[in-house]
């Protein structure tokens, strides 16, 4: 272990500062944070808890409705990455509209729907747009491939989020946030320092062993001076602008909406839908779709989890009726989401 990771260790252990609440915002850090044993770190004075930053998770069910409308209803081809078929809807999952005969493709991206689309004309295709900052370029690249291919049977049926507002929603359930360093890759640090401007704290956070020690060591230390603070510890990937070129290529052909997630509600300007001008390519315009609202099992408490109010074993479905065999809830489906890190590596 190198020196400053092994110092890094040893003040995390031995810290005894106030109690303080950290919100790892992101799903991927959720899981490197279980499977790399780092909470085991953690003494009592230390609490980690997660955010809405995993994709599947925060999607409402009333977008999995949308999606089994489309697929039963207008009969369109659906491609989605494999999580979110097992998302349950207000009735019924992408897997069970596929056990009545909808059609449901896995793909790994969205310019593999595309290019599925462009291989079957005779079909209808809609591509299942969710994700945040980095994950949305893929999407705008996908109707760039449609337009020059001239596939006129390709759609999104889009649910794009953006941090920022998710940020400043859970601005009050943590001490400070582990800032997800993927999406940092793409919007830069502009947002983290208006939060800072607004008294929340952050750390810009990798996702090595040796990265997530440094940021949790960097909270600590920072806290203990009292004051609001900001610190980009990623600067290998995460640069002060960002990416400009991969927004530029977003706001070509996508903009700004309301947009509801998961548990939490309509969060204003949070969301990513396709422009006018691009219409034809937008799922919901062509086939009519309505927006719904949805419903949720009564029992689940994902929304609270997304929030770090509560933890996946005060919710009472959590490794009885609701595994990742039988998910209720869409944080139990999801590799990122924070009941599969506690259903695979432990309930602490």
């Amino acid at each position: 272990m190198k020196t400053s990771i092994k110092a890094a260790v040893d003040y995390i252990k031995n810290y005894s500062g106030r109690k303080i609440r950290i919100m790892e915002v992101c799903g991927t850090h959720t899981h490197e944070i279980f499977r790399l044993g780092l909470r085991e770190l953690l003494n009592e004075n230390v609490e980690i808890v997660s955010g809405p930053g995993c994709p599947v998770c925060v999607t409402p069910p009333g977008f999995i409705d949308e999606a089994v409308e489309l697929a039963l209803d207008h009969n369109v081809t659906i491609c989605t990455f494999g999580d979110l078929v097992r998302v349950p809807g207000t009735e019924m999952s992408l897997s069970q509209a596929k056990a009545e005969g909808a059609k449901v493709k896995i793909v790994y991206s969205p310019q593999d729907a595309e290019k599925y689309a462009a291989e079957h004309p005779d079909e209808e295709v809609a591509f299942l747009s969710i994700g945040f900052e980095t994950t949305t370029p893929s999407s705008a690249i996908a109707v760039k491939n449609a337009i020059a291919d001239g596939a006129e049977n390709f759609t999104l049926l889009t649910a794009n989020k953006t941090m920022p507002g998710a940020y400043e929603a859970m601005a009050d359930y943590a001490d400070a946030f582990l800032y997800p360093g993927h999406v940092h890759a793409i919007s830069g640090i502009a947002d983290c320092e208006k939060m800072l401007e607004k008294g929340a704290s952050g750390v810009i956070a990798g996702f090595t062993s040796d990265e997530l020690i440094s940021a949790i060591a960097i909270v600590l230390k920072k806290s203990e001076e009292g004051k609001p603070f900001l610190v980009n510890a990623y600067p290998r990937v995460v640069k002060a602008d960002g990416s400009p070129e991969a927004r530029a290529l977003v706001n070509s052909y996508m903009e700004k909406c309301d947009a509801e997630w998961r548990g939490i509600g309509i969060i204003a300007d949070s969301g990513m839908m396709l422009k006018a001008e691009f219409e034809k390519f937008d799922a919901e315009k062509k086939f009519g779709i309505e927006k719904r609202s949805g419903k949720t099992n009564p029992g689940c408490r994902c929304g609270e989890i997304l929030k770090g109010v509560c933890k996946p074993k005060d919710c009472p479905l959590f490794g009885k009726v609701c595994s990742p065999e039988h998910p209720v809830g869409a944080c139990m489906v999801s590799n990122e989401g924070t009941c599969s890190a506690y259903y695979l590596y432990g309930n602490k």
